[in-house]
């Protein structure tokens, strides 16, 4: 599946409450949001721990149809802690107990497979740096969130009408506000420098508030948001 597609389920942003909504029976669609939105850190976190490719495919498959099949996200909810958390113990578990449990069946046939782009997974994998497994899924883990704040932000400006402006805007989301061009950002949108200033820092402003937002959607009630907001900043800054 494409690494950016904007304006679709691929960046839903992964609340709880779709992780409580797969417990019930009508929970096809809400299982297939989780497993867009989040098959790729798990995939990555099981190719690292030294599975092949097509191994690491097949693996992430059968995790989410498990989490489905075997009701194990009866025991995930918002109580229970953080939602990257749940996951990654649910993988672990997941590769030392139950694939190895249950080897000798035909891999595949007795399950609905979720839907994952093989080759997408591998041309994005090659590209990560050498990282520990753990490290590995957090820091993807982390990258998903980021995408989808992106994502979400773009799809206010297409709302808005004003989707040009977010494609020439864009980039200074990751610049120092020093090196900013705001008199070629006011050329690019028709605008004076002054109003181009503004609308940066209103562009900045609201991404940093749909990410914080997209992480306080996989926390327990009661978790800091702050921390955890600081952990996963310092992860995407750790290499």
């Amino acid at each position: 599946m494409p690494a950016n597609e904007p304006h679709s389920p691929l960046f839903v942003t992964t609340r709880w409450s779709i992780v409580l909504a797969a417990k019930h029976e009508d929970s096809q669609q809400a299982m297939e949001v989780l497993c867009r939105a989040y098959w790729y850190p798990l995939y990555a976190y099981v190719r690292r721990d030294g599975h092949a490719p097509h191994d690491a495919q097949d693996l992430t498959q059968e995790f989410f149809a498990r989490l489905l099949e075997k009701d194990w996200l009866r025991a995930a909810g918002p109580e229970h802690g953080r939602f990257r958390t749940f996951l990654l113990v649910a993988m672990k578990r997941f590769l030392i107990n139950e694939w190895h449990k249950n080897a000798s069946h035909k891999r595949g046939g007795h399950i609905t497979h979720v839907p994952l782009d093989a080759e997408d997974a591998e041309r994005r994998f090659a590209c990560e740096p050498e990282l520990a497994p753990v490290a590995m899924f957090e820091r993807r883990w982390a990258m998903t969130l980021l995408e989808q704040a992106l994502a979400a932000l773009e799809a206010e400006f297409i709302d808005a009408g004003k989707a040009d402006d977010f494609q020439a805007m864009k980039h200074c989301l990751t610049l120092d506000r020093g090196s900013i061009s705001y008199a070629e950002l006011a050329a690019k949108t028709g605008s004076s420098e002054g109003a181009a200033r503004v609308a940066v820092h209103r562009l900045r402003k609201r991404f940093r508030e749909l990410f914080r937002e997209n992480i306080a959607a996989t926390l327990a009630e009661g978790e800091d948001v702050e921390t955890e907001m600081r952990h996963i900043v310092a992860v995407l800054g750790g290499v």
